[in-house]
C-alpha cells in the first residue's frame, strides 16, 4: 500500500477511462472508477418532496454499495482525492455526490479535461478547482423535472391505457413531432404537374434547356393536354439567347462536429443509429490501445453543442494541411457561426491530434471505430481548408416572348477541401460558348409527368436535427430519446424512417389534451433555456421547478378524474388454434404480438405478421410477410420460415413478370419514381407503377 502522504486518488466514471489515465500518471497515483452514478433518486418511489422545496431523497444506488465502500477506503488511504468525472452537468453532479459521500474536506478537488491525453491530464491535475454548484443545480433541476413528469404521468397512463407505458419531457415531444408529420402525410393530396426539357441545336452546338417561366411567372402545367399544347406552340419556333451569366461559386466545408451533427452525419453517411454512434464515440474518447504508445483518447469530449476548437487543434490541422497539400489549400479566415442555443462550454468533437491520421490508426481500430474516427478527423481538417471553387454558366433563352428556358453548366476550378474528403464533386456540365442574341432550334422535347410528394417521415438523423433546431433536449439526451421512443412501442422503424404506432398516437393525443405543456415544443424549449440559466447562476432551481410543478399538478388531478380509459385491443380474423376464440393484437416490450382473447383462460400467443397477400414463389403454402432485420430494416420473407428461407428486401406485389413469370417487387427511384421490377436478375424487366 502506498503511503498516505505520497498518494493521490483519482476517481473517474468508467474502467476504460481509468485504464487510460493510469498509464499517464504512473507512481503516486491510484485511479478508480465509480461506474457512473453511485448516488441517485430511488427507483421504487418518487424521491422528491414538492411540499418541501422539492427536496430530493438521494440514496446509494442498489448494487453500488461495494463500489462506494471501495472508494471510501481508497480515499481514506490517500493524501489527496481528485474527482475527474466528465466535464458536463452529469459529471459535475457525480463529483458532487462523491465529494459528499467521501466527506472530502479540501474544496479544490475537481479536475476536468476535454480530452484524455497525457498533456491534458497533467494540466488538469495541476489546476484543480471547486465543484461548480450552479452546474450541479442545473443537473439536479433537470433530474427532478424528469422524475416528476415520469413518475406522475406514467401511473396515469398505466391506469388509463395499459401497464408498462412511460412519459417524459423530451420523449413525449419527440413522439408528438413524429405523429404530427404522419398526420401531414396522411392528409396530403398529391397533385399532377409536368416539366419540359428541350434539346436545342445551333450548327455544331447542342444544349438541353428546361422551361422555368411562362409570362414571367412561375408556372404549373397540370396535365398532358396543357403540355402538348405548349410543345405544339413552340416546336417550330426559334429559341433566342437573351442573357448569359458567368460567375464563380465557392463551396465551403462544414464546421467541426457537435454531438447532434455527428449523429446526423453518422446516420446519413455510415448508417449508424444515434445509440451506436455514441457508443463508438465513447470508446474513441476513453482511449484506444495504440500498442507501444499505450492507451490514448483519440477524440475530444463527445457531448457538446459547440463548433469551437482550441488554438492548438487549429494549428495542428493547419500544419498538416500545409505539409500534405500546400498553403493554397489553407482557409484564411472562415469562421463558423454557433447555434443560438449552444452553451459553448466545450470544444467541438475533434481528433486529439491531427497527426494520428485515420490511416495510421486503422490497424488499432475495428471497422466501425475506424469509420467514425475517419469522419471526425476529416471534418476537423476540412474545416480549416479553402473552399472548392466552381465556375458556373447560366444562359436564359426566350421563345415567343412568353416562354423562358434556362440551361446551366459548371466545372470545378479548384478542389479546396474536396482534395481531402473525396466527397462527390458536383456533376460537371460543359456548355458550348453561348452568345447573347444567337438562336437555337428544337431538335427534341422531353415532357415528363410528376406528382407532388408528401413530406418525408423523420429518420433518426432528421429528428435529431429538428430537436436541436427547436431547442429541445441537449447533446446527452438525443441518443437515449431515440432508443426510448422505439423500445416503448410509441414509434417503429420502417427502414430508416420513424413511424408512430397506434399506441404512440393514442398516448400523444391524451397527453396533448390534458398536459399540453408537456408535449409543446416552445414550452419545452423555454424550460431548456431556464436550465441553462440555472447553470449560469441566473435562475434558482427551486423557482424553476415550482413554476412548472404548480400548474402541472393541477392538470394531473383533473386528468385523474376526467381522462377516459382507452382500449387498445385490436381484434383480428385469426382464430386461436388452441381454443378457437379470436386472436387480438397486443403490445409488448418488443412490439406487437398476437394473443388469445380468452386470456387468462388461454395464454396462447404468436408473432404478429403483416401479410402482403403474395404467395411465396418457392414453397407451396407459404405467404410473404413483413419482417424486421436485427438492425430494424424491413424485409419480406416466407411465413413458413425457417422451413422456407426465401426473402426479398423490396415489397412484393401480386403480379407476375410478363417476361419470365417471376415475382415482381416495388422499387422507388429519385428520377424514375415508383416502378415494378422483376426479381429475376437474368430478366431485369421493369415497368412504371400505376399512379
Amino acid at each position: 500500500m502506498a503511503k498516505k502522504q505520497d498518494s493521490t486518488l483519482v476517481i473517474v466514471e468508467s474502467p476504460a477511462k481509468a485504464k487510460t489515465i493510469t498509464k499517464f500518471l504512473g507512481k503516486g497515483y491510484k485511479v478508480e472508477a465509480s461506474m457512473g452514478h453511485v448516488i441517485d433518486l430511488p427507483k421504487s418511489q418518487l424521491g422528491v418532496e414538492p411540499e418541501d422545496n422539492f427536496k430530493p431523497k438521494y440514496i446509494t444506488i442498489r448494487g453500488k454499495g461495494k463500489i462506494l465502500s471501495k472508494l471510501k477506503k481508497a480515499a481514506k488511504n490517500s493524501q489527496r482525492v481528485l474527482l475527474a468525472t466528465d466535464p458536463d452537468r452529469e459529471g459535475e453532479a457525480i463529483s458532487w455526490h462523491l465529494a459528499k459521500a467521501l466527506k472530502l474536506e479540501n474544496d479544490e478537488n475537481r479536475i476536468a479535461f476535454n480530452e484524455i491525453t497525457k498533456s491534458a491530464i497533467k494540466k488538469a491535475i495541476t489546476n484543480p478547482r471547486q465543484i461548480d454548484e450552479d452546474l450541479v443545480d442545473a443537473q439536479q433541476a433537470r433530474r427532478l423535472l424528469d422524475r416528476l413528469v415520469g413518475y406522475k404521468l406514467s401511473p396515469l397512463l398505466w391506469k388509463k391505457v395499459r401497464k408498462g407505458l412511460s412519459a417524459g419531457r423530451v420523449q413525449s415531444v419527440a413522439v408528438k413531432i413524429i405523429c404530427k408529420r404522419e398526420t401531414e402525410i396522411e392528409n396530403f393530396n398529391k397533385e399532377e404537374y409536368w416539366s419540359l426539357i428541350a434539346d436545342l441545336v445551333n450548327d455544331d452546338k447542342k444544349i438541353s434547356a428546361d422551361l422555368y417561366r411562362i409570362n414571367n411567372k412561375k408556372f404549373k402545367v397540370a396535365s398532358q393536354a396543357e403540355m402538348d399544347k405548349i410543345v405544339a406552340e413552340i416546336k417550330s419556333e426559334s429559341f433566342k439567347v437573351t442573357k448569359v451569366k458567368e460567375r464563380k461559386r465557392r463551396r465551403y466545408a462544414k464546421a467541426p462536429f457537435t454531438t447532434s451533427t455527428l449523429q446526423q452525419n453518422a446516420a446519413n453517411r455510415l448508417g449508424f443509429t444515434a445509440k451506436k454512434t455514441m457508443f463508438l464515440a465513447q470508446q474513441l474518447y476513453e482511449g484506444i490501445d495504440l500498442g507501444s504508445k499505450g492507451t490514448i483518447g483519440l477524440i475530444s469530449y463527445i457531448r457538446t453543442d459547440s463548433t469551437r476548437i482550441s488554438d492548438e487543434a487549429r494549428t495542428g490541422a493547419r500544419d498538416y494541411i500545409v505539409q500534405e497539400f500546400g498553403e493554397k489549400l489553407l482557409n484564411k479566415n472562415k469562421k463558423y457561426k454557433k447555434s443560438e442555443s449552444a452553451q459553448d462550454a466545450h470544444e467541438a468533437i475533434r481528433p486529439t491530434s491531427v497527426s494520428r491520421s485515420p490511416e495510421k490508426m486503422k490497424k488499432f481500430l475495428n471497422s466501425d471505430q475506424y469509420k467514425l474516427y475517419n469522419l471526425i478527423w476529416q471534418q476537423l481538417v476540412a474545416s480549416q481548408m479553402s473552399p472548392a471553387v466552381y465556375e458556373t454558366v447560366t444562359a436564359h433563352l426566350r421563345v415567343l416572348e412568353k416562354y423562358k428556358f434556362r440551361v446551366s453548366g459548371s466545372r470545378l476550378l479548384f478542389p479546396g477541401f474536396l482534395a481531402l474528403t473525396g466527397e462527390k464533386k458536383e456533376d460537371e456540365i460543359d456548355l458550348p460558348e453561348l452568345i447573347e442574341g444567337e438562336e437555337f432550334k428544337a431538335k427534341n422535347f422531353k415532357p415528363e409527368q410528376h406528382f407532388t410528394s408528401p413530406p418525408p417521415r423523420y429518420t433518426e438523423a432528421s429528428l435529431v436535427k429538428t430537436l436541436e433546431e427547436e431547442g429541445i433536449g441537449r447533446p446527452s439526451t438525443y441518443a437515449p430519446t431515440m432508443s426510448t421512443i422505439v423500445s416503448r412501442g410509441y414509434v417503429e422503424k420502417e427502414g430508416k424512417s420513424l413511424k408512430p404506432t397506434k399506441l404512440g398516437r393514442v398516448v400523444t393525443d391524451l397527453l396533448s389534451d390534458y398536459f399540453p405543456d408537456v408535449t409543446d415544443t416552445e414550452f419545452t424549449a423555454e424550460l431548456e433555456k431556464k436550465l441553462d440559466e440555472i447553470e449560469e447562476g441566473e435562475q434558482k432551481w427551486v423557482s424553476v421547478l415550482s413554476e412548472f410543478y404548480e400548474p402541472f399538478s393541477e392538470r394531473l388531478e383533473h386528468a385523474k378524474d376526467n381522462m377516459e380509459s382507452v382500449n387498445l385491443v385490436e381484434e383480428t380474423d385469426e382464430e386461436c388454434e388452441k381454443c378457437g376464440r379470436p386472436m387480438v393484437v397486443k403490445y409488448g416490450r418488443y412490439g406487437k404480438f398476437l394473443a388469445c382473447s380468452g386470456y387468462p383462460d388461454c395464454k396462447n400467443t404468436k408473432p404478429y405478421l403483416i401479410k402482403t397477400g403474395v404467395d411465396c414463389p418457392v414453397c407451396e403454402d407459404g405467404e410473404l410477410v413483413e419482417r424486421k432485420s436485427r438492425k430494424g430494416r424491413t424485409f419480406y420473407g416466407c411465413s413458413n420460415y425457417p422451413d422456407c428461407d426465401f426473402m426479398v428486401w423490396n415489397k412484393p406485389i401480386n403480379k407476375k413478370c410478363p417476361e419470365c413469370n417471376s415475382l415482381m417487387v416495388v422499387k422507388n427511384y429519385k428520377r424514375k419514381g415508383t416502378v415494378h421490377k422483376c426479381t429475376n436478375s437474368d430478366c431485369g424487366h421493369s415497368e412504371k407503377a400505376d399512379e
